[in-house]
């Protein structure tokens, strides 16, 4: 059957015609079936009906849910400001279904002018303090649990907005709040699992509403208790969720020492979780938690999974310890063995920011530069050295060699000889950096400068394909040829020390995390090294 309205030259004046004979499925076909070919007319229409107290819910909810639609497509036609007062008069409205419909659509709208309907918060307070205190909302009643579906509108709504100014609201919202935590641990009315989905659905949209606030401690605190109850749970979605909220609740000083006793727990699932996206969600909360107390044991943890964590999350998990490391560091030397460690577990996933920051740290730092040419040094003679450990290597011998040569088994020509062993094997931007390395080894040690000289006159370097090679060793060597010792000393002098900002890896990790879209970890990266 063909409708009378449903023709492609209808005009809007035919077709409200048919919206004001009150027949819901009348109301449904024009404001959901015809969405796409409606001019823009039809919003104009719809916006005075929509609040009009003579329309039938049925109509309503379509209405609303048109001007979602409507809204999605032409986002800047809207007029704001004669919309506002309506719409947000709709969530006091007395039938369930159409709070719902224009919840969604309010949602929407404050995204693109939260200012505008502001208004709306103490009516979605209102309104959810009703629902969490009824026991019977007849039509509403999902397996024993109030209009969760609405309940989670509300309370993702009110996290577009800081926490409401006036106290009689806040104690509402907030004695709202108390009883979701309540009935947490009542015993299940059902043993459904869509009872447990329902309740847990508008608990965990409550505690991120409390996390939003990060203004009560107490209900921080509670929140925290109940996501470390989830932990240990069956269900595989509760676990990722309680780890996820932990990791925010982290973030905050209410909260933070209530989750660090679950720090056992957490260090359990990243060793037996068999799920990887829970095991990430433990990776995000082990460096949300970490402290300088706790720094020696969640670094060596995560350094035994990263052996055998999955190769998609090797270089975040890289970066993550690195900058753990780094922050929490007491005794520079553990910083050192940390960073080298990373590139010997798992080379291929560190990043150049990761060997930039070590070398960094290493010159401006002099309490450890021996420290870490010896270590380094060692590393080097290992049977199969990573090519980024051999960069670190060339760049702080190159700086620092001299003060370990006094051991013979470090010597002058032992280091020349070390590094120039693995020079074949490495790619061209390795071997401008062992270059770089050689005719500052000379400054360092004289008595070696004829060695070296014969390597940078090699034809294997003088005449080579690659601009870069063939230019670095005519230069040295005739730099090294020319200059007095004195001039030598001046142009190869030690590396000055970096001037302090933020750590590359910081806004590496900050970089990737805004990439990826996950907001919950962006304020834990809100420091500097």
């Amino acid at each position: 059957m063909v409708l009378p309205f449903c023709g492609p030259n209808n005009d809007t004046s035919s077709i409200m015609k048919y919206v004001k004979l009150g027949s819901y499925f009348n109301g449904f076909l024009i404001t959901c079936g015809q969405v796409f070919s409606l001019s823009l007319s039809l919003f104009l229409s719809l916006s005075p009906f929509i609040s009009s107290r003579d329309t039938l819910h049925g109509v309503k909810k379509c209405a609303a849910l048109c001007l979602l639609r409507l809204f999605e497509l032409k986002p800047d036609k809207f007029n704001h400001a004669d919309l506002s007062s309506r719409l947000i008069a709709l969530l006091s409205d007395q039938h369930l279904g159409v709070v719902t419909s224009s919840c969604s659509l309010i949602q929407a709208l404050v995204s693109a002018n939260p200012e505008e309907y502001k208004g709306c918060v103490s009516l979605a307070v209102s309104r959810l303090s009703r629902i969490v205190s009824s026991t019977d909302l007849k039509d509403y009643m999902y397996y024993f649990i109030a209009a969760p579906w609405l309940s989670v509108k509300l309370l993702r709504l009110l996290q577009s907005y800081p926490q409401p100014e006036d106290s009689s609201v806040y104690e509402r919202l907030k004695e709202a709040l108390e009883t979701i935590l309540n009935r947490a641990t009542d015993p299940p009315k059902s043993k459904k699992i869509q009872h447990t989905n329902a309740k847990n659905a508008v608990l965990f949209e409550a505690i991120n509403l409390i996390i939003h606030y990060d203004s009560d401690a107490a209900l921080m605190v509670r929140s925290c208790n109940l996501l470390g109850g989830f932990l240990n749970s069956k269900e595989t979605n509760l676990r990722y969720l309680a780890l996820e909220s932990l990791t925010n609740l982290a973030v905050s000083e209410f909260s933070r020492r209530a989750v660090m006793k679950h720090q056992e727990t957490v260090l359990q699932a990243l060793k037996n979780e068999r799920d990887l996206s829970v095991r990430q969600r433990a990776v995000d909360l082990l460096y949300a938690m970490c402290d300088r107390e706790h720094s020696g044991e969640i670094v060596s943890e995560l350094l035994i999974y990263l052996e055998k964590a999955d190769y998609s999350i090797r270089e975040e998990l890289v970066l993550k310890i690195a900058i753990l490391a780094e922050k929490f560091a007491t005794d520079y030397n553990w910083y050192v063995d940390v960073i080298l460690n990373l590139i010997r577990v798992a080379g291929d996933y560190i990043a150049d920011e990761v060997w930039y920051r070590v070398t960094q740290i290493v010159i401006n730092r002099d309490d450890i530069q021996a420290y870490a040419a010896k270590t380094v040094f060692e590393a080097l003679q290992a049977p199969s050295c990573h090519e980024n450990m051999v960069k670190v290597g060339a760049y702080i011998l190159g700086e620092f060699g001299n003060l370990i040569a006094g051991d013979e088994r470090a010597g002058p020509i032992v280091q020349f000889r070390l590094l120039h062993s693995m020079f074949h094997l490495c790619s061209n931007t390795t071997k401008y950096i062992l270059l770089s390395t050689y005719v500052k080894l000379i400054n360092l040690f004289p008595e070696i400068k004829s060695d070296i000289e014969a390597v940078l006159k090699h034809n294997n370097q003088i005449q080579n394909s690659d601009a870069e090679i063939q230019q670095r060793a005519v230069e040295y060597s005739k730099l090294s040829e020319i200059a007095s010792p004195d001039l030598l000393a001046t142009v190869l002098e030690e590396m000055p020390q970096f001037t302090e900002r933020e750590s590359s890896l910081l806004a590496k990790l900050k970089k990737e995390k805004s990439t990826d879209c996950d907001s919950a970890l962006i304020p834990l990266l809100q420091y500097q090294i």
